[in-house]
């Protein structure tokens, strides 16, 4: 299913408001609206996650499980807006709520 792709500067967070999720390195030989794009090999650091304590730890990173089938950057799938990820420790899944509109891939 065709999707937008995922940039540096797409809204990203954390199933657990107003944890941002931001990734550690993008991809700065492709750009989307001027901004470096983002594969599935990149990990994300979650900072503001709402949970608390050693019970309920709060999200610190996040990895992509799924990404486009058909279209790659420097070898591996690019990140698209509907893409699957799991947070540690949690489990809990990343939201893509803003992206850019103007680049698709499947």
């Amino acid at each position: 299913m065709p999707g937008f792709l995922l940039h540096q500067g797409a809204t990203v967070m954390c199933a657990h408001p107003p944890g941002l999720a931001q990734p550690t390195t993008p991809v700065a030989r492709v750009k989307v609206v001027g901004q470096p794009i983002v594969v599935q090999t990149t990990q994300y650091t979650v900072s503001g996650c709402a949970l608390t304590g050693t019970l309920n730890p709060p999200c610190a990173t996040a990895q992509w499980t799924s990404g486009a089938t058909r279209v790659r950057a420097l070898g591996a799938p690019v990140l698209l807006q509907d893409s699957q990820s799991v947070c540690v420790p949690t489990g809990t899944p990343l939201t893509c709520s803003v992206v850019q509109a103007r680049v698709k891939g499947t």
